[in-house]
């Protein structure tokens, strides 16, 4: 049985016992989390989403977080003011084993949903604003 899931505004076709390397998440290495938005699952049949598979969802444990290989960004300026510039980044990423891929049933297996480090910011800044305001209540 496959999936086609979606994360980090990228999609990947993946079955169990693959290993992935994803946008960062917010999860430690031993984590068991959970992916909901299923783009396709197939199998026997095929059930494809509009735009998502309802119930459907795909559990992998985290190995650990990585660092991706540095792309180098050279900028050089010709003309009157000849200039040079180089920059380097390495992307944060998440090494996954995918160990379940699940048709139906995902809501109720109470794993933790895979989030990306941006959404656990802003939910912690949500939380934070909602106690200070309660506080002062």
């Amino acid at each position: 049985m496959f999936a086609v899931l979606k994360t980090g505004g990228k999609q990947y076709k993946v079955q169990a016992g693959d290993i992935l390397r994803v946008e960062k998440l917010s999860a430690i290495a031993g984590d068991k989390i959970q992916f909901n938005d299923i783009l396709m699952v197939g199998g026997e049949t095929l059930t494809v989403g509009a735009p998502m598979v309802a119930g459907a969802a795909v559990q992998a444990e985290v190995i650990e977080q990585i660092k991706g290989e540095k792309v180098i960004h050279f900028v050089k300026r010709r003309r009157k003011h000849s200039s040079q510039r180089t920059k380097g980044h390495r992307q944060h990423l998440t090494l996954l084993r995918v160990t379940e891929v699940l048709a139906s049933g995902g809501e109720a297996t109470g794993v933790m949903a895979a989030t990306g480090t941006a959404d656990a910011r802003r939910d912690a800044h949500e939380t934070g604003a909602a106690s200070a305001a309660a506080a002062q209540e």
